[in-house]
């Protein structure tokens, strides 16, 4: 099966020594996006993730799926429907709580757009559209870019990973700031999701 990805790692390897032993050292791009994930359910599951580690937040999840076991996710209404203490009980923060019903009440006012409409849009204008909702920022969004959308060229200029990885990839003292991490992706332009997942991966030195 050919790999999706060998053009980006390929590219990315030939920048520099650094990338190239980094590639070399973590083998092919494994990106796992999850195609055609509505947008509503991408934004709640991403917001359960927010500021935690990777398990903490599948137990979130697992907790919000199991309180609904007839359905794959929970629809915008049945969100919106719950309590308070319910949505606690699954472990997420009284502001999660509100940012996550404020997604759902969006969804069913048609400002969170389906999947067909939200992939017409263009990084930015979707961006610029999602912002506006309450607890929701740029790197929420981007991870929808980046999963649901399956958008090849997103850097999350925002996430602490792709920053520290870059220090590490580089030896340097310090991360760089979210303007200078901006500036220097553009070097990694059309790839900068793959950018992002091998950077993720770059380990402590």
């Amino acid at each position: 099966m050919p790999d999706p990805y060998l053009p980006a790692t390929q590219w990315l390897a030939s920048l520099d020594d650094d990338w190239r032993r980094h590639i070399d050292a973590i083998g092919p791009c494994l990106h796992q996006p999850h195609p055609t994930r509505d947008p509503y359910e991408s934004l709640v599951r991403a917001i359960a993730y927010q500021q935690l580690h990777a398990r903490a937040g599948d137990a979130i999840v697992g907790r919000l799926l199991a309180l609904f076991p007839q359905m794959s996710f929970p629809r915008p209404e049945q969100i919106v429907a719950s309590d308070f203490d319910q949505l606690r009980s699954c472990g997420f923060s009284a502001s999660k709580i509100a940012t996550i019903q404020g997604i759902a009440q969006a969804t069913l006012d048609g400002v969170v757009p389906d999947y067909a409409s939200a992939l017409a849009m263009d990084d930015e204008a979707l961006i610029e559209r999602l912002v506006t909702l309450r607890g929701v920022g740029r790197w929420t969004v981007e991870m929808l870019l980046i999963y649901s959308l399956e958008r090849p060229d997103i850097l999350p200029a925002d996430d602490f990973g792709v920053r520290e990885g870059y220090r590490r990839l580089k030896g340097l003292e310090v991360q760089p700031t979210r303007k200078q991490m901006i500036e220097i992706g553009q070097a990694w332009s059309p790839y900068r999701t793959v950018a992002a997942w091998y950077l993720w991966r770059v380990p402590a030195r």
